[in-house]
């Protein structure tokens, strides 16, 4: 039956950039996975920018989707020759500018440059709206303010995502979710909000730019509304074997944090959910406007245009994932056996032997800067005192505490002093494979509910693929929330882990070291200098 649906061009395709995998998957109308391909990627520093070049988003597309066919080919013994539908996704945010000519005028700014610190606080008071450091406006805001030679020359902004589509379609649009990560949304419109688009174009007057904002940005879609058809050009930059045929209609492209909310079912007010990875980010899709302006918390959307408080956290599983590989290092060194996933389980699974607490030992995840702790550069470092219970199980609890850590400190805010209730939340992400501790441990951090679904191990590349397979299967008037309760999740609820009172009582004496411990942290930012030749040479 499989071998039919791909045959027959029934088959939907979504592909995701994420931080260090570029993931295709391939599913039916019903949004069952037949086949997978991924490609492996790291972003590079240059000039202190962390960026990926043009080359590295094309090879990773292509072999993403060359070895999604290769999976095809040995799962059914066919090709793909057209799709039913298909849509992409990736890391939101960031700066992406565009001349006349089509030309990329500076190199992609990720998410994860802390660069626009001036522009964000203008921005804000400017708006009375929190402008994160890593949104697009700010990126195009800051480098006008830094008088850079390149600002008057753009023709188009974009986002990963949007970048990808229109190479692609032709088509220079955005899904609101991922357009909300590039200026503010306004809710009763699903589209930029009219009263600051007109301040910012009078920012821009004032800057002397030849253009309006909506004169270089995308134009905005809601999840389901056509996003144009894969042109001969797109099909032959996806496919350069020539296999893959025009025509195929696309969904709009969106961020990470929308395909999250779409693979675990979290687009419903009183729901939310939570994406664990090399960065993390908490979305809760709320009822009413926040009391205040908070800078740790920003209001973006979901797919289909509902407001969603967001906690962003650039670092989460990077500097954990580090350290497992040291000790994956050293089962080679002796001669054990050293198979990743082995050592990943062992070690999370030991971690919930430790005290609740931590033992007295601090862990800080930080390569990169964080916002919501005030630091624009990262030192990765654990601390202890000489009293301090130092072994296994409390060094690996640390560190999947402080994986969390930065996220709890914005949720508090969002939870106890705006008094934002969820119902629910759902976990997706490679922390959560290993049953029952990395979950327990979130649950305990937020004292809320967590569950994780059998669907969030195919993460955001699956939502996107979903979120291709709405627009082209719905009912009409269906609602992207129905057709998630109703077609994609019917019956399935997750498991759920409940907090536990003393792992409740353990995270939050951790945290209040662990804020505590932060004036160490700036520190080491000011008297450990950043290599940046060590860097680039990895």
């Amino acid at each position: 039956m499989s071998k039919e649906i791909i045959e027959s061009g029934e088959s939907i395709l979504g592909v995701e950039f994420g931080s260090t995998r570029i993931k295709a998957v391939l599913i039916d109308s019903g949004t069952k996975v037949l086949a997978m391909g991924d490609h492996e990627w790291e972003n590079q520093n240059e000039g202190g920018i962390w960026t990926y070049s043009l080359d590295a988003i094309r090879n990773g597309l292509q072999d993403a989707y060359r070895k999604l066919v290769s999976d095809v080919k040995e799962r059914y013994g066919v090709g793909i020759r057209t799709l039913k539908a298909m849509g992409f996704s990736g890391m939101m945010h960031g700066y992406m500018a565009f001349d006349e000519s089509d030309e990329l005028l500076v190199p992609f700014r990720t998410w994860r440059n802390s660069i626009t610190g001036e522009a964000a606080r203008e921005l804000t008071e400017k708006f009375n709206f929190n402008i994160p450091e890593r949104w697009s406006i700010a990126h195009l805001y800051q480098a006008i303010l830094n008088g850079e030679e390149h600002v008057s020359r753009i023709k188009f902004q974009t986002t990963l995502a949007g970048y990808i589509h229109w190479k692609l379609s032709g088509e220079k649009v955005l899904g609101v979710g991922e357009a909300s990560g590039m200026f503010p949304i306004d809710p009763t419109t699903g589209q930029f909000d009219a009263d600051m688009v007109s301040k910012m174009d009078g920012l821009l007057s004032e800057k002397n730019m030849p253009y309006k904002l909506a004169d270089i940005f995308p134009k905005v879609l809601n999840a389901g509304e056509p996003a144009g058809t894969l042109t001969a050009e797109g099909a032959k930059l996806l496919d350069p074997s020539g296999e893959l045929q025009p025509g195929v209609p696309m969904c709009p492209p969106e961020g990470d944090a929308g395909t999250g909310m779409t693979a675990t079912n979290s687009v419903r007010q009183r729901t939310g959910n939570v994406s664990a990875g090399t960065s993390a980010f908490s979305m809760v899709v709320i009822e009413k406007s926040l009391k205040k302006v908070h800078p740790e918390i920003d209001i973006v959307t979901t797919p289909d245009g509902s407001a969603v408080a967001m906690v962003h956290c650039n670092n989460c599983t990077s500097d954990l994932n580090a350290w497992v590989g040291l000790f994956c290092e050293f089962a080679d060194l002796i001669g054990a056996e050293a198979d990743m996933g082995k050592v990943f389980g062992s070690l999370y699974k030991h971690a919930m032997k430790g005290d609740a607490d931590g033992g007295d030992i601090l862990a800080y995840n930080y390569l990169s800067g964080e916002n919501i702790t005030g630091l624009t550069e990262g030192r990765p470092m654990v601390v202890r005192t000489p009293n301090a219970r130092w072994n296994l199980a409390n060094f690996m609890r640390v560190n999947l505490y402080s994986a969390f850590a930065t996220l709890k400190i914005g949720n508090d805010i969002l939870f106890k002093e705006e008094g934002v209730e969820a119902d629910k939340l759902l976990g997706h992400g490679g922390i959560f494979k290993t049953k029952g501790v990395a979950q327990q441990i979130l649950a305990d951090a937020l004292n809320t509910p967590v569950s994780v679904m059998g669907t969030a191990g195919e993460g955001g590349a699956w939502g996107m693929a979903v979120l291709a397979a709405y627009m082209v299967t719905k009912a009409d008037g269906e609602s992207l929330a129905d057709y998630l309760d109703e077609k994609v999740f019917a019956g399935e609820e997750g498991e759920e882990l409940k907090p536990d009172p003393v792992g409740v009582k353990g995270f939050d004496d951790f945290i209040e070291r662990y804020k505590m411990g932060l004036i160490a942290e700036k520190a080491a930012m000011d008297a450990v200098e950043w290599r940046l030749d060590a860097i680039q040479s990895k």
